[in-house]
């Protein structure tokens, strides 16, 4: 890949951002519904605007990268397509809860949004995609720089995460 690895990590590590926000929506979102407390379920938003920050704006980044390796963008590519019915839904979704505010339907949604997406994500065929290119590469010094950008990432992620609660 040469110089076209750096966008690569970026990519990844923006995609791998994005589904533990959302992942963590879900978690928190589930737990609050068992719970009931309000705190649990602005979290739960909170997470759910961060994941979904992380995933809308992954979306050039894929373009990018996909323009940098593969010279050019594969519109047809599964995993792509996934990725922009997600942000275009979630978006839509997220606006639709900001006007509703029901605590309890955006933890509920939250939940079904990310299952959904795991669902399709799995089901998605890979194309030119490949399943874990960081993770199966071989090379420590690869999966450690990933790692410890995604640490920094997540660090982050979780400051967005702080500022959207703050905004409840």
């Amino acid at each position: 890949m040469g110089t076209g690895v750096r966008i690569v990590y970026l990519h990844g590590v923006w995609v791998w951002a994005a589904l533990l926000g959302l992942g963590g929506a879900a978690v928190v979102g589930a737990l609050a519904l068992i719970v009931q407390r309000d705190k649990w379920h602005r979290w739960s938003g909170a997470l759910a605007r961060t994941g979904l920050f992380f995933w809308i704006s992954y979306i050039p980044l894929s373009m990018w990268a996909a323009q940098v390796n593969w010279n050019g963008l594969f519109l047809a590519e599964p995993r792509w397509r996934v990725a922009f019915v997600f942000a275009l839904g979630g978006l839509v979704i997220q606006v639709g809860l900001r006007l509703v505010e029901n605590l309890q339907i955006s933890s509920v949604l939250n939940v079904f949004f990310f299952g959904a997406l795991m669902y399709a994500l799995n089901q998605a065929q890979e194309v030119m995609h490949p399943a874990s290119p960081i993770f199966t590469s071989g090379s420590l010094r690869i999966q450690g720089f990933f790692i410890g950008l995604m640490l920094l990432t997540t660090l982050a992620a979780w400051q967005l995460t702080r500022w959207w609660y703050g905004k409840e």
